[in-house]
C-alpha cells in the first residue's frame, strides 16, 4: 500500500521537485517500507522521535527536521540531521551552528517564513528575515549552511489564499537571494507544500514537498 502511494506522488511530482516523505507518529517498519519502495527522504517533528528512528533505520536515509524545534532539542537533532527546515531565529541557528560543531557537522538550514494568516504557526515574516540577512551575523557562522526557505500556508480550502501565501514566500526567496547569496548556488531550495496544497506550492515554485498523509495514512503511532 504504502509503494503503490509512493509512486502515486511520484509520478505528480516535476524532476525538479523532490519528496520529503513526512514519518512522524508512523513506526519505524512503515518507513522501512517505503525506504524498500525506493525513498530516502524523510521528515519528522520530533527530535527525540527522530533520534530514536535514526538509531534502528538505514543509515543511508537522508533525515529532515520539519517541526518547531527548541534551542535545548537542537543537540539531539544534529547528529542525525540533514536539513532543518525550522529556523525561525538567529538564536536557533546560532545554537545549531555551535551543536554542528560539537559534532563535527555541516548542517543545512532553511529559514522559516511564517506567511499563513494563522498565529500558531511560526517563523520570521518576510521583513524579520530579511532584517536578520542584512545584520550579518550569520555569515560568521562556520557549521550552518543557508539553503533557502520553509513555509506553511493557512490550513484553508481558499485557494486564492493559499496560492498567494506561497507567492510572498517565493518574491522573499527570490529578493534574499539576489541580496545576500547572488554567488551561492546552495541557496535554492524553497519547501512550501504539504498533502493538502502541494499541486499548488509546485505551481509557485517549491523545490522541496513535505508528503505525509498521502503516503502514510492518518496518524496513529505517537512515540
Amino acid at each position: 500500500m504504502i509503494e503503490e502511494r509512493l509512486k502515486a506522488v511520484w509520478k505528480e511530482l516535476p524532476e525538479q521537485v523532490r519528496l520529503v516523505a513526512v514519518s512522524k507518529f508512523h513506526p519505524a517498519e512503515q518507513i522501512l517500507e517505503a525506504y524498500e519502495a525506493g525513498q530516502r527522504r524523510f521528515g519528522e517533528n520530533h527530535a527525540q522521535e527522530l533520534a530514536a528512528k535514526a538509531e534502528v533505520l538505514p543509515k543511508d536515509i537522508e533525515w529532515h527536521f520539519i517541526g518547531h524545534l527548541q534551542t535545548n532539542k537542537v543537540k539531539q537533532v544534529v547528529p542525525h540531521a540533514h536539513m532543518i527546515h525550522s529556523v525561525d531565529s538567529l538564536r536557533l541557528l546560532c545554537e545549531i551552528d555551535k551543536q554542528a560543531r560539537r559534532f563535527d557537522r555541516h548542517i543545512n538550514c532553511l529559514l522559516q517564513l511564517h506567511v499563513a494568516q494563522e498565529e500558531t504557526k511560526f517563523g520570521f515574516t518576510p521583513d524579520e528575515m530579511l532584517q536578520m540577512l542584512d545584520e550579518g551575523t550569520w555569515r560568521t557562522l562556520d557549521h550552518v549552511q543557508l539553503c533557502g526557505i520553509m513555509c506553511m500556508a493557512t490550513n484553508t480550502d481558499d485557494v486564492q489564499q493559499i496560492r498567494q501565501e506561497f507567492q510572498l514566500a517565493r518574491r522573499t526567496f527570490d529578493l534574499a537571494k539576489q541580496r545576500y547569496f547572488a554567488d551561492d548556488d546552495r541557496f535554492c531550495e524553497r519547501s512550501m507544500g504539504m498533502s493538502d496544497d502541494y499541486p499548488i506550492a509546485i505551481d509557485e515554485g517549491a523545490t522541496l514537498v513535505r508528503i505525509g498523509t498521502k503516503i502514510f495514512g492518518e496518524r496513529t503511532v505517537k512515540v
